[in-house]
């Protein structure tokens, strides 16, 4: 009879082979996953935190360009208006007088939305008076006038019986334009006193404070509700043609 035996050794050595062909490959590559699944997290916050600053960027550059296109598409007027040099409204057979009439040119920008006027004089055709810029700002009840030659800005309370809301305003001259409706055209005085400087701009509205940021800013008051000051008194005097109602006012504006 033959014996067939192994070598303990041997078998041993098989077994183990075989032991470790049996681990499953989870708990094999468990360690060595780890690192790759840490890299996969931080990726991911590093995206979602990308996503999330680009979204605010994208907001307020759309905020932005929203109130950039709504303020631009807002009705621009160019008018030209012929009055009277006199304080008084002329008879219509009075109108066609040459000597009498004058002439203005402007352009109005209206923001009903906002309740703002934006005015561009330009330069007279005659030498009385100055270009100038001016916002009439209904919500914050102020106005704002930009001596263009002397680059100086002046505030003044907004005068509601001089000016007309932007509504009304607007309606006016798409009246004009559209040749329904021409007013009479005249001219009346209102004389202003400069008061004080004004340091700080930034709290008087965003259109008044782009119209006279790095600018000298002045506060101004009526000459008629300022005591110690006499009419026939001399003062330098600057004069500011330009209309926001049925009639060209003159604004002067005039230094102690």
């Amino acid at each position: 009879m033959v014996k067939v035996s192994f070598n303990s050794a041997l078998s041993q050595k098989e077994v183990k082979k075989d032991d470790e062909s049996l681990i499953p490959e989870e708990e094999v590559d468990a360690e060595a996953a780890l690192p790759v699944h840490r890299q996969s997290r931080t990726w991911c916050w590093c995206v979602c935190l990308g996503m999330a600053l680009m979204l605010s960027g994208v907001l307020i550059a759309g905020a932005y360009l929203f109130r950039y296109f709504t303020v631009e598409r807002e009705p621009v007027f160019f008018c030209g208006v012929n009055y009277i040099e006199d304080n008084y409204m002329m008879r219509d057979e009075e109108m066609d007088v040459p000597s009498s009439l004058r002439e203005l040119e402007m352009t109005i920008r209206i923001l009903e939305e906002e309740q703002v006027e934006i005015i561009s004089v330009p330069v007279p055709n005659f030498e009385d008076g100055d270009p100038a810029d001016i916002v009439h700002d209904f919500e914050r009840r102020l106005t704002a006038y930009l001596d263009l030659n002397l680059d100086k800005c002046y505030v003044i309370p907004l005068n509601t019986s001089t000016v007309m809301p932007p509504r009304d305003l607007m309606e006016l001259l798409v009246n004009v334009r559209a040749g329904t409706y021409l007013p009479q055209s005249y001219l009346v005085h209102e004389e202003m006193v400069v008061t004080e400087r004004l340091e700080r701009v930034d709290q008087l509205g965003y259109f008044i404070y782009n119209l006279c940021r790095d600018k000298e800013t002045f506060k101004l008051q009526r000459r008629d509700r300022i005591l110690g000051i006499q009419k026939r008194e001399a003062l330098k005097c600057r004069k500011i043609r330009h209309f926001e109602n049925k009639f060209v006012v003159e604004t002067q504006i005039c230094e102690p």
